[in-house]
């Protein structure tokens, strides 16, 4: 693979498929329930599930989401990526190396990194990057996170200043995608909103829709 056949990242709904959220239901059906709804990309977010079983799932939920069309990062583990043929990975702050991500998955693969700021943008563009995610947003519940929330307005300077692509990251949902796509966000990364909606499917085409109109 070369960088010439590397997938570009697709506007609007960045999706979690967490195995923290409804974990009586299957990353796979949780996979299946996100695409069912016009899902386009997928993270891939396994803390809790043993490294042989999460190889297992990794590559079902790559397999659905190429068969629907979409694309599928993982989160943090580049041998996983491999591995499953991920379309790549996703690293934060005390991941992998987002230079090292690169130098393993090679050019045919994305590599995006959470930062707090533009230095952190531009040190990851540096790095070989393809995008960046940016938070937290607003206040999040699914993720311990050691850093201070932004805010819409702090999140549209650093995105106007920002060298790469920006998912907005860190308590988006239905309520407030749109604000973050109206801040010139190239997408939003949604979790508990999704995963924890009666109607998967249709909240993932709600917030699709929601995001379009912001943009």
């Amino acid at each position: 693979m070369n960088a010439a056949f590397r997938p570009s990242l697709p506007r609007g709904p960045y999706l979690l498929c967490d195995d923290s959220l409804l974990p009586e239901v299957s990353l796979a059906e949780k996979a299946a329930r996100l695409l069912a709804g016009g899902a386009r990309i997928l993270q891939l977010r396994m803390k809790r599930t043993p490294v042989r079983e999460a190889l297992g799932a990794a590559r079902e939920v790559v397999a659905r989401c190429h068969a629907a069309g979409a694309l599928c990062l993982v989160n943090d583990r580049v041998d996983l990526a491999l591995l499953s043929g991920a379309d790549g990975v996703h690293v934060g702050d005390e991941d992998l190396p987002p230079e090292a991500a690169r130098q393993l998955l090679g050019p045919g693969r994305l590599v995006g990194v959470t930062v707090r700021g533009v230095e952190g943008a531009r040190a990851a563009r540096d790095a070989g990057a393809d995008y960046v995610g940016l938070g937290p947003v607003f206040g999040t519940t699914t993720k311990q996170v050691a850093a201070p929330v932004l805010g819409l307005e702090a999140f549209a300077q650093v995105v106007r200043a920002c060298p790469l692509p920006v998912v907005g990251i860190g308590g988006v949902g239905l309520e407030n995608i749109g604000r973050v796509a109206a801040a010139g966000a190239h997408g939003a990364a949604v979790a508990s909103d999704a995963l924890l909606a009666q109607d998967i499917a249709e909240r993932v085409r709600r917030l699709a829709d929601a995001f379009d109109r912001g943009a």
